[in-house]
């Protein structure tokens, strides 16, 4: 379970900052300018997506091996 919440932390830690490129740069990068309904919030979802990253690896440190 320890990898699983480490693995879904990179890959929200990823996207969020892939968004964050986009939203400054105008490079087609991520998932979060592909989503119809975040058009417009993609800095917050990308903010959003970088602290939930977080959070998850947080929760995979509190886990124990195995």
């Amino acid at each position: 379970m320890k990898e699983l919440l480490e693995f879904l932390g990179l890959m929200a830690v990823i996207q969020g900052v892939m968004g964050l490129v986009h939203e400054f740069t105008d490079w087609n990068l991520g998932l979060v300018q592909r989503i119809g309904f975040l058009d417009g919030y993609g800095l917050y979802a990308s903010v959003a997506l970088l602290a939930l990253g977080v959070a998850l690896f947080a929760a995979a440190e509190s886990r124990k091996p195995g």
